[in-house]
Protein backbone atom coordinates (compact mmCIF):
# COMPACT_ATOMS: atom_id res chain seq x y z
CA UNK A 1 0.00 0.00 0.00
CA UNK A 2 1.60 3.50 -1.01
CA UNK A 3 2.87 5.35 2.14
CA UNK A 4 1.37 9.00 3.25
CA UNK A 5 3.46 11.88 1.82
CA UNK A 6 5.63 13.37 4.39
CA UNK A 7 8.32 15.83 4.37
CA UNK A 8 11.63 14.68 5.72
CA UNK A 9 14.02 17.27 7.09
CA UNK A 10 17.38 17.16 9.52
CA UNK A 11 17.39 20.38 11.24
CA UNK A 12 20.68 19.53 12.41
CA UNK A 13 22.06 19.71 8.69
CA UNK A 14 21.24 23.05 7.84
CA UNK A 15 23.96 24.82 10.09
CA UNK A 16 26.53 26.32 7.99
CA UNK A 17 29.98 23.79 7.95
CA UNK A 18 33.65 24.04 6.86
CA UNK A 19 34.26 22.75 3.67
CA UNK A 20 35.74 19.44 3.65
CA UNK A 21 37.21 17.87 0.42
CA UNK A 22 38.31 14.82 -0.93
CA UNK A 23 42.09 13.72 -1.71
CA UNK A 24 40.85 11.05 -4.12
CA UNK A 25 43.00 10.76 -7.24
CA UNK A 26 40.75 8.36 -9.41
CA UNK A 27 38.00 11.37 -8.59
CA UNK A 28 40.51 14.25 -10.24
CA UNK A 29 41.29 11.87 -12.68
CA UNK A 30 37.79 11.13 -13.62
CA UNK A 31 36.76 14.75 -13.41
CA UNK A 32 40.04 15.44 -15.57
CA UNK A 33 38.62 13.31 -18.00
CA UNK A 34 34.80 14.09 -18.36
CA UNK A 35 35.56 18.10 -18.26
CA UNK A 36 38.29 17.08 -21.11
CA UNK A 37 35.38 15.31 -23.10
CA UNK A 38 33.03 17.81 -22.79
CA UNK A 39 35.31 21.14 -23.22
CA UNK A 40 38.65 19.90 -25.21
CA UNK A 41 40.68 21.41 -22.00
CA UNK A 42 41.94 19.75 -19.09
CA UNK A 43 40.00 21.81 -16.03
CA UNK A 44 42.28 23.88 -13.34
CA UNK A 45 40.91 22.26 -10.11
CA UNK A 46 43.35 23.97 -7.26
CA UNK A 47 42.35 27.49 -8.70
CA UNK A 48 39.57 27.20 -10.84
CA UNK A 49 38.54 30.57 -13.61
CA UNK A 50 35.81 29.13 -15.32
CA UNK A 51 32.08 28.42 -14.17
CA UNK A 52 32.50 24.96 -15.20
CA UNK A 53 35.48 24.46 -13.27
CA UNK A 54 34.35 25.68 -9.94
CA UNK A 55 31.45 23.11 -10.60
CA UNK A 56 34.30 20.38 -10.80
CA UNK A 57 36.39 22.06 -7.57
CA UNK A 58 32.69 21.76 -5.67
CA UNK A 59 32.35 18.47 -6.67
CA UNK A 60 36.15 17.80 -5.22
CA UNK A 61 35.67 19.64 -2.22
CA UNK A 62 32.58 20.82 -0.79
CA UNK A 63 31.00 19.00 1.77
CA UNK A 64 28.65 21.85 2.96
CA UNK A 65 25.98 19.32 4.32
CA UNK A 66 22.95 21.37 3.89
CA UNK A 67 23.82 20.87 -0.17
CA UNK A 68 22.15 17.09 0.19
CA UNK A 69 18.96 18.52 2.03
CA UNK A 70 18.51 21.31 -0.47
CA UNK A 71 18.90 19.08 -3.26
CA UNK A 72 16.71 16.13 -1.60
CA UNK A 73 13.38 16.89 -3.71
CA UNK A 74 11.54 15.41 -0.25
CA UNK A 75 13.36 17.60 1.68
CA UNK A 76 13.66 20.75 -0.21
CA UNK A 77 10.03 21.14 -0.49
CA UNK A 78 10.12 21.65 3.93
CA UNK A 79 13.02 23.84 3.55
CA UNK A 80 11.71 26.28 0.36
CA UNK A 81 7.86 26.37 2.02
CA UNK A 82 9.37 27.20 5.39
CA UNK A 83 11.29 30.86 3.29
CA UNK A 84 8.85 31.30 0.92
CA UNK A 85 5.60 29.74 1.88
CA UNK A 86 4.02 26.35 0.94
CA UNK A 87 2.06 27.69 -2.07
CA UNK A 88 5.67 28.00 -4.05
CA UNK A 89 6.06 24.27 -3.35
CA UNK A 90 4.04 21.04 -5.65
CA UNK A 91 2.52 18.66 -2.83
CA UNK A 92 3.34 15.49 -2.61
CA UNK A 93 0.69 12.77 -3.11
CA UNK A 94 2.80 9.80 -2.19
CA UNK A 95 6.41 9.10 -0.74
CA UNK A 96 8.38 5.69 -0.44
CA UNK A 97 10.91 2.57 -1.58
CA UNK A 98 8.56 1.05 -4.28
CA UNK A 99 5.48 2.59 -6.49
CA UNK A 100 2.23 0.59 -6.28
CA UNK A 101 0.82 -2.53 -8.21
CA UNK A 102 -1.25 0.15 -9.96
CA UNK A 103 -1.60 4.03 -9.64
CA UNK A 104 -4.27 5.20 -7.02
CA UNK A 105 -3.53 9.07 -7.97
CA UNK A 106 -5.25 11.49 -10.20
CA UNK A 107 -3.64 11.67 -13.49
CA UNK A 108 -1.67 13.41 -15.13
CA UNK A 109 1.62 12.64 -12.75
CA UNK A 110 4.95 12.18 -12.67
CA UNK A 111 7.44 10.26 -10.79
CA UNK A 112 10.46 11.08 -9.98
CA UNK A 113 13.70 9.53 -8.09
CA UNK A 114 14.38 11.88 -4.52
CA UNK A 115 17.68 11.31 -5.00
CA UNK A 116 18.77 11.89 -8.53
CA UNK A 117 18.58 13.93 -11.74
CA UNK A 118 16.21 13.20 -14.58
CA UNK A 119 14.94 10.42 -13.03
CA UNK A 120 11.35 11.02 -13.73
CA UNK A 121 8.78 9.16 -15.64
CA UNK A 122 5.28 11.19 -16.65
CA UNK A 123 1.93 9.47 -16.79
CA UNK A 124 -0.58 11.49 -18.74
CA UNK A 125 -3.32 8.47 -18.83
CA UNK A 126 -4.56 5.55 -18.28
CA UNK A 127 -2.63 3.99 -21.43
CA UNK A 128 1.03 4.54 -20.36
CA UNK A 129 2.73 1.73 -19.21
CA UNK A 130 2.29 1.45 -15.43
CA UNK A 131 4.39 -1.78 -15.24
CA UNK A 132 7.58 -0.40 -17.36
CA UNK A 133 7.65 2.91 -14.91
CA UNK A 134 7.73 0.54 -11.82
CA UNK A 135 10.45 -1.43 -13.64
CA UNK A 136 12.11 2.13 -14.15
CA UNK A 137 12.00 3.79 -10.66
CA UNK A 138 13.47 0.57 -8.92
CA UNK A 139 16.57 0.32 -11.40
CA UNK A 140 16.78 3.89 -9.77
CA UNK A 141 16.35 2.83 -6.23
CA UNK A 142 19.08 0.10 -7.10
CA UNK A 143 21.98 2.66 -7.94
CA UNK A 144 23.50 5.43 -5.88
CA UNK A 145 23.10 8.23 -8.14
CA UNK A 146 26.10 10.59 -8.87
CA UNK A 147 28.94 8.44 -8.51
CA UNK A 148 30.47 8.11 -11.98
CA UNK A 149 30.90 12.12 -12.41
CA UNK A 150 31.95 12.37 -8.87
CA UNK A 151 28.68 14.32 -7.47
CA UNK A 152 28.91 13.85 -4.06
CA UNK A 153 25.64 15.22 -2.50
CA UNK A 154 24.01 12.87 -3.99
CA UNK A 155 25.36 9.89 -2.03
CA UNK A 156 24.26 12.06 1.04
CA UNK A 157 20.42 12.04 0.02
CA UNK A 158 18.53 8.43 0.92
CA UNK A 159 16.79 6.77 -2.33
CA UNK A 160 13.73 7.03 -2.48
CA UNK A 161 10.70 7.63 -4.97
CA UNK A 162 7.69 10.29 -5.00
CA UNK A 163 4.72 11.39 -7.11
CA UNK A 164 3.63 14.74 -7.84
CA UNK A 165 0.88 16.03 -9.98
CA UNK A 166 1.77 16.94 -13.73
CA UNK A 167 1.71 20.65 -13.47
CA UNK A 168 1.38 21.49 -16.92
CA UNK A 169 -0.99 22.36 -19.65
CA UNK A 170 -2.60 20.11 -22.24
CA UNK A 171 0.09 17.58 -21.28
CA UNK A 172 2.99 19.70 -22.15
CA UNK A 173 6.23 20.70 -19.90
CA UNK A 174 6.34 23.98 -18.75
CA UNK A 175 9.11 26.60 -19.58
CA UNK A 176 11.97 25.88 -16.76
CA UNK A 177 13.46 29.00 -15.75
CA UNK A 178 16.62 28.44 -14.13
CA UNK A 179 18.38 31.35 -12.01
CA UNK A 180 21.92 31.54 -11.42
CA UNK A 181 22.55 33.12 -7.84
CA UNK A 182 25.62 34.04 -6.52
CA UNK A 183 26.12 35.54 -3.15
CA UNK A 184 22.37 36.13 -2.87
CA UNK A 185 22.01 37.90 -6.15
CA UNK A 186 20.57 37.05 -9.34
CA UNK A 187 23.18 37.69 -12.36
CA UNK A 188 21.00 35.69 -14.80
CA UNK A 189 18.09 33.60 -16.59
CA UNK A 190 18.13 30.33 -18.23
CA UNK A 191 15.40 29.42 -19.94
CA UNK A 192 14.66 25.92 -20.90
CA UNK A 193 12.02 24.84 -23.99
CA UNK A 194 10.51 21.65 -25.06
CA UNK A 195 12.25 19.85 -23.08
CA UNK A 196 10.86 16.45 -24.02
CA UNK A 197 11.22 16.89 -27.42
CA UNK A 198 13.68 19.44 -28.61
CA UNK A 199 15.67 20.39 -25.65
CA UNK A 200 17.35 23.80 -25.89
CA UNK A 201 18.07 26.25 -23.63
CA UNK A 202 19.20 30.59 -23.65
CA UNK A 203 20.41 32.97 -21.40
CA UNK A 204 18.70 36.42 -20.34
CA UNK A 205 20.16 38.68 -17.72
CA UNK A 206 17.78 40.22 -15.50
CA UNK A 207 16.50 42.78 -17.69
CA UNK A 208 15.54 39.75 -19.68
CA UNK A 209 17.98 40.57 -22.55
CA UNK A 210 19.63 37.26 -24.05
CA UNK A 211 23.51 37.30 -23.98
CA UNK A 212 23.93 33.45 -25.01
CA UNK A 213 24.49 33.14 -28.92
CA UNK A 214 21.55 33.74 -31.76
CA UNK A 215 19.44 30.94 -32.19
CA UNK A 216 16.43 30.47 -34.58
CA UNK A 217 14.15 30.82 -32.04
CA UNK A 218 12.66 34.08 -31.21
CA UNK A 219 13.02 35.41 -27.92
CA UNK A 220 10.45 33.55 -25.05
CA UNK A 221 8.19 36.29 -23.38
CA UNK A 222 9.45 37.50 -20.03
CA UNK A 223 6.95 35.77 -17.46
CA UNK A 224 5.04 38.17 -15.99
CA UNK A 225 6.30 36.72 -12.30
CA UNK A 226 9.73 36.99 -12.70
CA UNK A 227 10.19 39.65 -10.16
CA UNK A 228 8.89 37.35 -8.03
CA UNK A 229 11.01 34.64 -8.69
CA UNK A 230 14.50 36.74 -8.31
CA UNK A 231 12.95 37.85 -4.99
CA UNK A 232 12.49 33.93 -4.11
CA UNK A 233 15.89 32.63 -5.73
CA UNK A 234 17.69 35.59 -3.71
CA UNK A 235 16.23 34.38 -0.55
CA UNK A 236 17.21 30.52 -0.98
CA UNK A 237 20.83 31.78 -2.05
CA UNK A 238 21.36 33.34 0.61
CA UNK A 239 24.19 31.69 2.95
CA UNK A 240 25.67 29.98 -0.61
CA UNK A 241 28.60 31.24 -3.04
CA UNK A 242 26.70 29.98 -5.31
CA UNK A 243 23.03 27.94 -6.51
CA UNK A 244 20.81 27.83 -9.07
CA UNK A 245 17.29 27.71 -8.54
CA UNK A 246 14.66 26.56 -10.56
CA UNK A 247 11.21 28.07 -11.33
CA UNK A 248 7.83 27.19 -13.42
CA UNK A 249 5.12 29.80 -14.34
CA UNK A 250 1.94 27.84 -13.38
CA UNK A 251 -1.25 30.02 -14.01
CA UNK A 252 0.86 33.16 -13.85
CA UNK A 253 2.17 32.56 -10.53
CA UNK A 254 5.92 30.96 -9.69
CA UNK A 255 5.96 27.58 -8.59
CA UNK A 256 9.80 26.04 -6.84
CA UNK A 257 11.64 23.57 -8.78
CA UNK A 258 14.59 22.40 -7.44
CA UNK A 259 17.91 24.15 -6.55
CA UNK A 260 21.01 22.38 -8.24
CA UNK A 261 24.36 22.95 -6.95
CA UNK A 262 26.24 21.09 -9.96
CA UNK A 263 24.83 22.47 -13.06
CA UNK A 264 24.63 19.98 -15.96
CA UNK A 265 27.76 18.66 -13.86
CA UNK A 266 29.61 21.39 -15.04
CA UNK A 267 30.03 19.67 -18.51
CA UNK A 268 27.67 21.48 -20.78
CA UNK A 269 29.16 24.31 -22.94
CA UNK A 270 28.51 27.83 -23.00
CA UNK A 271 27.88 29.46 -26.04
CA UNK A 272 29.66 31.40 -26.57
CA UNK A 273 32.59 30.37 -24.60
CA UNK A 274 33.32 33.48 -22.50
CA UNK A 275 29.76 33.32 -20.69
CA UNK A 276 32.07 30.23 -18.74
CA UNK A 277 34.48 32.86 -17.87
CA UNK A 278 32.05 35.44 -16.51
CA UNK A 279 30.05 33.79 -14.48
CA UNK A 280 32.95 32.45 -12.88
CA UNK A 281 34.27 35.63 -12.29
CA UNK A 282 31.11 35.91 -10.54
CA UNK A 283 31.48 32.56 -8.71
CA UNK A 284 35.29 34.36 -7.61
CA UNK A 285 33.93 37.08 -6.06
CA UNK A 286 31.19 35.26 -4.26
CA UNK A 287 33.40 33.09 -2.51
CA UNK A 288 35.78 36.42 -0.99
Amino acid sequence: MPRAAGPELNPAALASPPVGGTSDRLARMRIAITYLWRHHCLPDLQNPRRFTEFVQHRKLFDRDPRLPVCSDKIAAKTYVADRLGSDWVTPTLWQGDALPANPVWPLPLVVKSRHGCTQRAFVRSSHDDWDAIRRRSGAWMAQPYGVWLDEWLYREIPRGLLVEPFIGADGQLPVDYKLYVFAGQVACIQVHLQRETRHRWMLFDRQWRRFSSPTRDADPARPGSLDRMIEAAETLGQGFDFVRVDFYEIDGAPRFGEMTFYPGSGLDPFDPQEIDLMLGRLWAEARR
